[in-house]
């Protein structure tokens, strides 16, 4: 809910509500600065969760144009959007000059696998880390959607004030467009994903500038955008 009004209602498993709240606004272009967001409360109701988000009211009419009421079902990104220029967006160009070897990549995937608790429990829900060469520091969140995932992960890196371009992100997931397209909306520079990505996701991080990566596991990936991110040899 924005400013008291209902907005959509997202099918996402109710850990990190607050980050959530904060990296969909940001990825969904509904506020531009993590500054925008007045206020975020989580209220648990008999049938779910509301999650009440406060931002300036300038900003109305960019909820209006997205429409109310609409549902985010777990395997869907395109929460409240009616035209196909709503849905694919153009995010701008993404000027990270973050450089990733190989093997910074591969010591990701390894490490995340031990950082996915929720998963190792359930066995059915995606994970998004964020990672920043030479910090060994690790952000990870869960969601059984993956794109709620990534909004996750980007709320908690906005309220951290991390700096976009200086890290990158890897989903355990296939990497759809709209992945591309969160990512691309903050200033991630790269994206790499264990499973396969669409053809249009892999248009859009070619005009968007994102390095994508996909198949990435057991020592191997294949990058399918903007390859000037990923270094073979050791720096």
């Amino acid at each position: 809910m924005y400013n008291g009004e209902p907005h959509v209602v997202m099918l996402a498993t109710p850990l990190d509500l607050e980050d959530f709240a904060l990296g969909f606004s940001l990825t969904e272009n509904i506020v531009t600065r993590m500054e925008d967001i007045q206020s975020v409360g989580v209220y648990p109701r008999r049938d779910g969760i509301e999650v009440r988000v406060t931002i300036p009211a300038e900003f109305r009419d960019t909820i209006m144009d997205k429409g109310r009421n609409m549902t985010g079902r777990t395997g869907c990104g395109l929460c409240g959007a009616r035209t196909l220029r709503q849905a694919v967006r153009r995010p701008p160009p993404v000027r990270s000059r973050i450089r990733v070897t190989a093997g910074e990549l591969m010591c990701t995937l390894s490490t995340l696998r031990g950082k996915q608790r929720l998963n190792q429990i359930t066995g059915a829900v995606h994970a998004a880390a964020w990672a920043a060469p030479g910090d060994a520091a690790m952000v990870v969140r869960e969601d059984v959607g993956r794109h709620n995932a990534l909004d996750k992960l980007i709320g908690v890196l906005a309220r951290k004030k991390t700096d976009f371009g200086a890290g990158f992100v890897v989903v355990t997931s296939r990497a759809s467009f709209e992945m591309v397209q969160k990512c691309a909306m903050v200033g991630i520079g790269l994206l790499a994903a264990i499973s396969a990505p669409t053809g249009l996701a892999i248009r859009q991080a070619e005009e968007s500038g994102l390095t994508l990566i996909g198949f990435a596991r057991d020592q191997d990936h294949v990058v399918y955008a903007n390859p000037q991110r990923l270094m073979h040899e050791t720096p």
